[in-house]
């Protein structure tokens, strides 16, 4: 087991780092973007994993000089979303560093999913009522690639953000994870990194 000993809290993303949803994510995006006329670009959607919908939609609007209201973008993909009925799996490998701490270490939840998103895929999975803290992107006011999210959590945990371990699976959250102070470890396709 992954030796966590020196921190005193562990704060997990959730989308594509302790939940493999990142997949239906993609699809939902795909069909929402050719929906809009934005030009699909898989490897620029994967980067943008973990940031708040509304915030993606800003974002190629730029890269794509579009001014789609960001809010009806953003409401198509999520229904797209839904209309998938997806329950994605857990990640095996980061939910047995979960599992194998939870009982001695404070642990929280970071994501840049909406909480009537995120609180059904953690209950399906029995883990929404055994995390010590969630913060949502709707619990913040500036998602990830700011340090809000992550700082939230620790608040929650009652942890010194210097003593907490961050799982990310984006540059975009491991950015977040560096400017609120914590390490992290980069969660790769499933596979612990660093």
């Amino acid at each position: 087991m992954l030796d966590l000993n020196q921190y005193d809290g562990i704060i997990f993303d959730m989308d594509g780092t302790l939940i493999d949803s990142m997949g239906a994510h993609i699809i939902a995006w795909e069909k929402a973007c050719k929906a809009f006329g934005y030009p699909f670009d898989m490897e620029y959607m994967n980067s943008l994993g973990g940031v708040p919908v509304v915030k993606t939609v800003e974002m190629l609007n730029s890269k794509h000089g579009l001014s789609h209201p960001p809010l009806e973008v953003a409401k198509a993909k999520r229904k797209i979303f839904e209309e998938m009925a997806f329950i994605p799996p857990l990640i095996e490998e980061t939910y047995q560093v979960f599992k194998h701490y939870l009982p001695f270490k404070k642990v929280g939840i970071g994501t840049g999913a909406e909480h009537k998103h995120a609180k059904p895929v953690l209950t399906y999975h029995g883990l929404y009522d055994k995390v010590h803290a969630l913060v949502t992107s709707t619990e913040v006011a500036k998602g990830k690639p700011h340090p809000e999210t992550f700082l939230k959590v620790a608040e929650l945990l009652n942890v010194d953000p210097t003593k907490c371990v961050v799982f990310e699976d984006t540059q975009i959250g491991v950015q977040a994870a560096i400017e609120a102070g914590m390490d992290y470890k980069l969660v790769n396709n499933g596979i612990i990194q660093r």
